[in-house]
């Protein structure tokens, strides 16, 4: 490689990570949304016009850029696990490199690349990983409301299209002075962009959000409080109830519904007959309210039930559900016989138990539709649950583990994009923060501080009507961006075969 060519290379690759970095600080906890686009930007810039290699390396370090603040929290665990947890997330973005094309077609492909890698990274291995995902850090703003209609990755075929007409008006700009007529073809397919992006948000602005309300409910996350940056390990389970039955004393009685946080009741036998149970039980009764519980059991030497339990206003037991989504290496060990012979996994001694579907609990408070803490990252949890007459979603979470407020601002908003694209008000309850209250358009109308002990009460709507993404699902954006894909990728090699035709005719 010359010395020129080798500086080409660097120079994209740096950009590509200084890229990546950039669209990081859209996430929570920094929340600069519009950032997103201009990192996108930056990645599309530097591999404009690129070879292949240069195009997947320069996509692998806007990856490690994007990735290793979006996914510092995970070296708290574990240092070497979230260094490769990083790199492997940035290969992701080193595909969407591949399947790009320089010259004719770039823009398509580029669409349509980076928006299938994304759904490919938040599906796969172990069933994906939505954390640190771009769409995350746009609950703040205008491209919210195209959740409604397309979901996730809609709003991220939306942050890419604006992207790709950013990046075009740059070079729009650049070459204003040399070639005044491309300059104005250049502007005019930027502002077909803006425009596909303005009328893709206008449709979510104006789109189906779940129906009439069909009734509303009082409503109590209780939080218990206490430290952060702590393992289960180091908590006496014993006071982590009595924490969370302490604020508990302090909920308005007659609130319809109350949740408690996942696993607040971590026992060593079975839930019946303890005297957590009968605690729990008696509060229900004496609130007249329908209360929601998070509770961890043992099954046999090398299982445990992550599930949550329903309690009546008479304090009767009205159902369980059981998580079905679990935390690879948090919650299960994959192919446990092999990983230990490379690495310590006695934090994770049990794996848990697959839930059933699906996770819905009818009570006197309503129909609920259960996502239990990570499960909110996942798009599909909520689908089946809507689609099984969920008229509001119930998320008891625990990310007392997680130090920072990383983890938990992007646990929020992935809360709040479920309500947004299922149309549904959502409760959020957790032991150290962030308990909240979100409305079915996204909006946190109450919240709780980290480490907080309180309980967040307000008001809730329940509807029972659909969005057009419930309706229609991911394949829409999905078939879309693979056409696009397709047509660039079509573009890029007709014009290489009429330019190698011409060549050759030159040369006879």
């Amino acid at each position: 490689m010359k010395l020129q060519s080798r500086r080409a290379f660097w120079g994209s690759a740096g950009l590509g990570a200084f890229g990546g970095a950039i669209a990081a600080t859209s996430l929570p906890p920094f929340g600069l949304w519009p950032l997103a686009v201009a990192g996108i930007a930056l990645f599309l810039l530097a591999c404009e016009d690129r070879s292949v290699g240069a195009r997947v390396f320069t996509g692998w370090a806007f990856g490690l850029g994007l990735f290793v603040p979006g996914l510092w929290w995970a070296q708290h665990f574990n240092w070497y696990g979230a260094l490769l947890l990083m790199i492997l997330e940035a290969c992701f973005f080193a595909l969407a490199g591949a399947a790009m094309t320089p010259g004719r077609g770039r823009t398509l492909t580029a669409i349509g690349a980076v928006v299938l890698a994304e759904a490919l990274r938040e599906n796969w291995p172990l069933g994906g990983l939505p954390i640190g995902g771009l769409p995350l850090g746009q609950t703040n703003g205008p491209f919210l409301v195209i959740a409604r209609i397309a979901g996730p990755f809609g709003i991220l075929f939306a942050l890419v299209i604006t992207a790709a007409a950013l990046r075009i008006a740059l070079t729009a700009l650049a070459i204003r002075n040399t070639a005044h007529r491309e300059s104005f073809k250049r502007g005019l397919h930027a502002l077909g962009l803006f425009g596909a992006v303005l009328a893709i948000a206008v449709i979510g602005l104006l789109a189906p959000s779940g129906g009439a309300p069909l009734g509303t409910r009082s409503v109590a996350a209780v939080q218990g409080g206490g430290q952060r940056g702590t393992s289960a390990e180091q908590v006496d389970p014993t006071g982590v109830t009595n924490a969370q039955l302490a604020v508990l004393k302090t909920v308005p009685p007659l609130t319809q519904l109350t949740v408690l946080p996942e696993d607040v009741v971590g026992l060593t036998g079975p839930l019946k007959g303890s005297w957590q149970e009968a605690a729990l039980q008696a509060e229900a009764q004496r609130l007249s309210t329908t209360l929601l519980a998070g509770v961890t059991t043992p099954v046999g030497s090398t299982q445990f039930n992550n599930f949550v339990v329903a309690y009546g206003p008479e304090g009767q037991e009205l159902g369980r559900v059981e998580k079905v989504h679990r935390v690879p290496f948090g919650e299960y060990i994959p192919a446990r016989s092999l990983i230990t012979k490379f690495a310590n996994v006695s934090g994770v001694p049990r794996d848990a138990v697959v839930g059933r579907l699906p996770e819905i609990l009818n009570t006197p408070a309503g129909k609920l539709g259960v996502l239990i803490s990570f499960e909110v990252f996942f798009s599909n949890r909520s689908a089946d649950a809507v689609a099984h007459g969920a008229t509001l979603l119930v998320v008891p979470t625990n990310t007392t583990s997680y130090p920072s407020s990383q983890m938990p601002g992007q646990e929020l908003a992935a809360a709040q994009l479920q309500a947004v694209e299922r149309g549904r008000d959502l409760v959020q309850a957790s032991p150290t923060g962030y308990s909240v209250l979100i409305n079915n358009m996204g909006d946190v109308t109450a919240r709780s501080h980290l480490s907080q002990a309180t309980a967040v009460t307000g008001t809730v709507t329940l509807h029972g009507g659909s969005t057009l993404y419930s309706t229609l699902g991911d394949w829409p954006v999905l078939l879309v961006a693979l056409l696009l894909l397709a047509l660039g990728q079509g573009g890029a090699r007709q014009k290489h075969f009429v330019d190698t035709a011409a060549h050759s005719a030159s040369e006879n």
